[in-house]
């Protein structure tokens, strides 16, 4: 019960170690994937995420239909 009564307190507190905590920290690097060697190019540029663009992830696999499903829940279990 008293937890909740200093709940604000403790939110700005954590608010002040966390804030300064992140400038001083330098900063988060731009993402980086790992591409197939096969794919080359424009498909490399695309992989790899950066502050300006989001990275693209293209999955080429068929959807299992439900009796695939069920049959792969039943043996994990």
């Amino acid at each position: 019960m008293n937890i909740l009564k200093h709940m604000e307190a403790a939110f700005l507190v954590a608010a002040l170690v966390a804030v300064p905590a992140s400038y001083l920290g330098g900063g988060i690097p731009d993402a980086q994937a790992d591409v197939n060697a096969a794919v080359k190019g424009q498909a490399y540029a695309d992989a790899v995420a950066t502050s300006g663009k989001t990275a693209v992830v293209i999955v080429s696999a068929k959807r299992l239909d439900a009796e695939e499903k069920r049959e792969i829940l039943l043996a994990a279990r």
